[in-house]
């Protein structure tokens, strides 16, 4: 068979993706590495590690008491910030450790 018009490559990969229920692990890795340039690089200086479950929560590990209460207090301003850049939801919470 034969396609009747041309497809953009981004295009084919993305119904590939849907296809194969890869776009929502690849949102949610997309969230992880877009915490550095969210919240910047004094706040990521005392993330330790940072990684999203399947059911969309972020766990992100901070060195600091102080810093871990006060993101607390943000975490709401915080998720929309990284759906907005991700394009889509792709974290649903934050839980900071």
């Amino acid at each position: 068979m034969r396609p009747t018009e041309p497809k953009l490559i981004n295009e084919i990969i993305q119904q590939y993706m849907r296809a194969d229920g890869i776009a929502g692990k690849a949102s949610r890795q997309q969230a992880s590495y877009l915490w550095t340039e969210i919240v910047g690089p004094g706040i990521n200086r005392y993330t330790t590690r940072r990684y999203v479950t399947d059911d969309g929560i972020m766990h992100v590990y901070l060195s600091s008491a102080v810093l871990k209460q006060e993101l607390t207090f943000q975490r709401s301003h915080l998720v929309d910030a990284i759906n907005r850049a991700v394009g889509q939801q792709a974290i649903t919470d934050i839980v900071f450790h």
